[in-house]
């Protein structure tokens, strides 16, 4: 599955793999100080999740005419403000994918899923 931008100039369209852009979100939500890590397993079966065309490790991506459409699932460090975070894992993804590839975004909604505690040595 490829998802498309047109050129602004109307010469043509690029074409983005999908593993691109999944992996601009996941890299760009996981430089986030707070966030802990990207979920893996949120809702439904693990074997729905290995069939479907766009979900990859914690993020979801949909593109409609308007833009893309991205769901990002992420865990929390305890000691971190949850909407500071969040807040800033969509502006770090919207600010990747617009520098990286110039296409329109039009959400970014991230899922708090849980809170991780720092592990006692």
């Amino acid at each position: 599955m490829a998802f498309e931008q047109i050129s602004g100039s109307g010469r043509g369209r690029v074409s983005y793999n999908k593993s691109i852009l999944l992996s601009i979100i996941n890299l760009s939500a996981k430089e986030i100080s707070g966030v802990a890590s990207l979920c893996a397993n949120f809702g439904g079966s693990s074997l729905g999740k290995v069939f479907s065309s766009n979900y990859y490790e914690g993020v979801k991506i949909a593109q409609t005419k308007d833009g893309l459409n991205i769901d990002v699932y992420v865990n929390v460090y305890s000691n971190y403000n949850v909407s500071d975070v969040a807040c800033r894992v969509q502006e770090n993804v919207k600010n990747s994918i617009i520098s990286m590839t110039e296409m329109p975004v039009k959400n970014i909604n991230v899922h708090v899923l849980g809170v991780e505690f720092a592990k006692s040595e």
